[in-house]
């Protein structure tokens, strides 16, 4: 008697936690929009970012990620990156997945020309470059229409290579 009942406590559980993870699960035709905050980083440059995001679920662990960035202009450059990456859900608590990530994208810059005084004109001119994307993340389940997100990605160019750390926010539909 008291196996049986070890056993339908077991079941029982094991169907409370299924269930509460497919409440917040993501499912096949799932898309959702938001924003991130991004810092981008390589060896002597540190700057900040803002876009918004979309993604869509190619199946129900698979997620394709389209995203846009602006970073702010610092030292007379300006920087955009646009990406598209697939993201794998691993579901690891009711509210929470993590992903590894991989994907393309193309980075560019543009440095404004000045004048410094006794010295003449500085700066000019602009760079694009494809590259690749590899990283990983998580995403945490506020409602089963909101959630926050936190990734951690590096870009590999050609002639560069940069770290980018982006926080964010996003909305199901």
């Amino acid at each position: 008697m008291k196996r049986v009942f070890l056993k339908s406590v077991a079941i029982a559980i094991i169907a409370m936690v299924t269930m509460s993870m497919s409440t917040f699960a993501q499912a096949k035709g799932d898309m959702a929009v938001g924003g991130n905050v991004v810092v981008g980083l390589d060896d002597s440059y540190t700057n900040f970012g803002l876009g918004p995001k979309f993604q869509y679920n190619v199946t129900d662990p698979i997620r394709l990620e389209a995203s846009f960035t602006y970073f702010l202009k610092k030292d007379n450059v300006s920087m955009w990156d646009l990406s598209v990456n697939a993201h794998y859900l691993f579901p690891i608590a009711d509210q929470i997945k993590v992903y590894p990530l991989a994907g393309l994208g193309v980075l560019g810059a543009k440095a404004d020309k000045y004048d410094i005084p006794g010295y003449g004109s500085v700066g000019g001119g602009s760079n694009t470059e494809f590259g690749f994307n590899l990283g990983g993340g998580i995403d945490f389940n506020l409602t089963d229409k909101l959630f926050l997100n936190a990734e951690l990605k590096y870009k590999i160019g050609d002639n560069w290579d940069r770290f980018l750390i982006s926080a964010g926010f996003g909305y199901r539909f």
